[in-house]
């Protein structure tokens, strides 16, 4: 059975649940309840398994906080003996407008903590990650309140659905391949001037 590794990446504890920063976290969860899968704890973070069309995806979420996100991604490769073309990351990005959805195959950390630690560790940044939008909605000094800071009201309605495309782009990823599922996957929201080729992000906070 073809196996991959998705990892959402987050922060642990219930202060950051709804929090910006952890939308691998919220994507994960939404999955593992569609799918009446759940968590357990293993070593490095918490583990879950979902099968879908002859295809195993171990979903991880990092107990080891953002900024050290890498390790636990590590060991789960060399746990499962998987390579690095089988590993999918999921992320924030603060430059791309609030529920825009992104896949790479591979690409720079752009500043993410969570995505340079998983680069620095495995040594290579050719691994897939998705990165959804949470915007800029800051003023100059906030970012690091902002990108900790639970989400409003109105984005809270739209999580349901953003996480309904991510799944749906990850499952495309692993049945239709990478540039079939890209070609899908990245399309242009409404109203949204952002640019498709983007792949950078500002530098966003560790919690330690």
């Amino acid at each position: 059975m073809d196996q991959f590794l998705v990892a959402g990446l987050g922060n642990i504890g219930a202060e950051y649940s709804d929090t910006r920063h952890n939308m691998g976290f919220m994507v994960l969860d939404a999955w593992a309840k569609a799918s009446n899968t759940v968590f357990r704890t293993e070593r490095y973070g918490s583990i879950a398994e979902i099968q879908f069309k002859g295809r195993k995806f171990t979903l991880l979420k990092p107990s080891t906080y953002m900024n050290l996100s890498g390790k636990a991604v590590r060991y789960w490769m060399s746990e499962l003996k998987l390579p690095i073309e089988k590993l999918i990351v999921i992320s924030d990005d603060l430059n791309l407008p609030f529920g825009t959805l992104r896949m790479r195959k591979n690409g720079s950390a752009g500043g993410h903590n969570g995505l340079a630690n998983i680069t620095e560790l495995l040594g290579s940044q050719d691994y897939a990650r998705i990165r959804v939008g949470i915007g800029n909605n800051f003023s100059r000094g906030g970012q690091i309140d902002f990108v900790l800071g639970t989400l409003d009201e109105e984005e809270m309605k739209q999580m349901p659905g953003i996480c309904d495309k991510v799944i749906e782009g990850i499952k495309a990823f692993a049945t239709i391949g990478p540039d079939r599922a890209m070609n899908t996957f990245n399309t242009r929201p409404k109203n949204s001037t952002v640019d498709t080729s983007h792949d950078s992000q500002a530098p966003t906070p560790d919690t330690i």
